[in-house]
């Protein structure tokens, strides 16, 4: 049998572009939505890889940081024609949103100062507690399907809301935690022993070392280039450097780094004013593309708000393409690195393990982010309070906005009750918040 014939119908390339574009410009909904997209286009009319291979796939992507869905196209990309299909699978779905988001961007950053512009926003900040509320309770209820993942998630919580730990060391820890838990005790994950997987032929090392080398040097290249002519003080090279390292910890999806991403934009850098961070989720829920795309609003602000030696809108571009490009560099370089070590990785026990924890953390973690946004959005002052190891921020009552209460208690109702899409809800907040702006 021919290494290739799994492949039940191969495109050839130009009908790969044609596809992926179309996949691209339709992928809204965030990952589910994107993944059976991907499935009714390229497994049941396509046919391009089997219902097997795809939910093989699928598995694997959730090891890797990163947004699994785009991972997901540059994979089933990279399967039908090697690295240049995975090459235009990938791109082609992450080009038409981040265009879009970074139209958004300068939008709202030309317009921010504007009344209208602001209460269109006051509706966006409540729909979106609505929809983060929608995904924690999705995710809690796939991901913690043992007491085990439970204590994982709530551990999670109280060690980011409460103690201040640091995001990296929550996933990496959980990590940690699940392969050791995989090793001795699978049972408590929910981790199933699986048999070795059957593969022949000697292991891809050298693919993998050449995509790690390749990729590497393609990532840092930029960092390297803003180093030598701006400096390290300069805002520009700490948005490559913090956006490269959070695409390294990226696992669980974009609203499991929200929070970290946020609380360091808004209180470690001083790049985005309180509340910003629900105004760009609310922008990247509205395109296609990953979610993950928020990050280029951040940092088109970042530059935008301290652009010299360049004018604002240059440096705000400028900010948007490094963050978009140390974002999803490394997700094509996990792609072509690992992709030939598919079968051996997805029968890894300990590496299961590992991803089990990271998921249950990612729960707490979101949790936390519901908490964030919920007292930065319906609250105007927050107050730190320390008590003993215990750091809290808490809400001035007084200072609260009912305007913000109404339409997040109207969007919960949308969401849940009426079941209606997200950017059908973000609409109706959004003229609700220019109705009640003016009360």
């Amino acid at each position: 049998m021919s290494e290739r014939t799994d492949l039940l119908n191969k495109p050839d390339f130009s009908e790969l572009v044609r596809v992926g574009a179309r996949i691209g410009c339709l992928s809204f909904g965030g990952p589910a939505g994107q993944i059976a997209l991907m499935h009714r286009e390229l497994v049941d009319e396509r046919r391009w890889v089997s219902e097997d291979q795809f939910l093989h796939a699928l598995n694997f992507c959730h090891l890797l940081p990163g947004p699994e869905a785009q991972q997901l196209a540059t994979w089933i990309g990279w399967k039908v024609h090697g690295n240049r299909g995975g090459l235009a699978m990938g791109l082609l779905f992450v080009l038409p949103g981040a265009a879009v988001i970074l139209a958004l961007s300068m939008l709202y950053a030309a317009a921010a100062g504007l009344g209208w512009f602001s209460a269109l926003f006051l509706g966006i900040k409540a729909a979106v507690l609505a929809i983060v509320v929608q995904a924690l309770l999705r995710i809690a209820g796939r991901a913690l399907g043992t007491p085990t993942k439970k204590i994982i998630a709530l551990a999670a919580f109280i060690g980011l809301a409460l103690f201040a730990v640091p995001f990296p060391a929550v996933v990496l820890g959980a990590g940690a935690l699940g392969m050791v838990l995989a090793a001795r005790r699978p049972d408590m994950l929910g981790v199933k022993s699986s048999a070795p997987a059957e593969t022949s032929g000697p292991r891809p090392w050298g693919a993998t070392m050449r995509a790690i080398a390749v990729g590497a040097m393609i990532w840092v290249l930029p960092l390297a280039l803003v180093l030598t002519t701006l400096g390290a003080d300069h805002v520009l090279w700490k948005i490559g450097v913090f956006f490269s390292q959070l695409a390294v910890v990226t696992f669980g999806g974009a609203y499991a780094v929200l929070a970290y991403m946020a609380q360091q934009a808004v209180d470690g850098f001083g790049w985005l004013r309180p509340g910003e961070m629900a105004d760009g989720l609310g922008l990247a829920e509205t395109t296609p593309g990953p979610l993950i795309m928020v990050t280029q609003f951040v940092g088109y602000l970042a530059a935008f708000r301290a652009p010299e030696p360049f004018g604002p809108y240059l440096a705000g571009l400028l900010g948007a393409i490094l963050t978009t490009w140390v974002t999803f560099v490394p997700c094509f370089m996990w792609i072509f690195a690992f992709s030939p070590w598919l079968d051996r990785l997805e029968n890894a026990p300990r590496l299961k393990g590992g991803l089990a924890a990271i998921t249950a953390a990612v729960v707490g973690v979101i949790a936390n982010l519901t908490l964030w946004f919920a007292l930065h959005v319906l609250f105007a002052r927050l107050t730190p309070t320390s008590l003993g190891a215990i750091t809290l921020d808490l809400p001035d009552l007084a200072s609260l906005d009912w305007r913000v209460l109404v339409i997040a208690l109207g969007s919960a109702v949308m969401i849940f009750r009426l079941r209606l899409g997200i950017i059908t809800t973000l609409g109706v907040c959004a003229l609700a918040g220019l109705v009640l702006a003016g009360i």
